[in-house]
């Protein structure tokens, strides 16, 4: 499984205006709702904030993958957003949080759910990667970045 085979240019967000934990996770939710057939807001905050109350999904380095789960979808979805600014998103190293790639998948796919996060953990592990969405100055070019990172895998 690939990184380009989850999410598409149009779900990528290259400037999040959220300021705090709560705010990222409805912006990323209204983000994946509104471009998801089947996907209700309400419903996926509240899976995601679920599944930040059992431990934060910010694994450090500036990365989080919040994800989770819905009966309601056939496959699984994401996007990916950027805060240019750092979040507090109760790292594991206590430090900021700059990009957050959201995942949710149907409720009856442990396999390919756990696939996928070991899969965008991998990639998101690379600094030079890291450093390069930083640094992307639009929609294009981050898409452009994930595309050729996840070739080399």
């Amino acid at each position: 499984m690939r990184i380009v085979d989850l999410i598409r240019p149009e779900m990528v967000i290259p400037s999040l205006s959220a300021t705090n934990k709560i705010g990222v996770i409805r912006e990323l939710a209204h983000h994946l709702a509104t471009h998801t057939f089947n996907i209700g807001e309400d419903e996926l905050v509240k899976v995601l904030v679920d599944r930040e109350g059992l431990a934060s999904t910010a694994i450090g380095e500036g990365v989080a993958i919040p994800h989770g789960k819905l009966p309601s979808i056939k496959g699984i979805v994401a996007c990916i957003g950027r805060a240019r600014n750092g979040i507090d998103f109760d790292s594991m190293d206590g430090q900021p949080t700059f990009l957050f790639f959201v995942m949710v998948a149907p409720e009856h796919s442990a396999g390919a759910h756990l696939k996928a996060l070991a899969r965008i953990s991998r990639v998101f592990k690379d600094r030079d990667f890291r450093h390069r969405l930083l640094d992307a100055p639009d929609v294009d070019s981050i898409y452009e970045v994930i595309t050729l990172e996840d070739a080399k895998y």
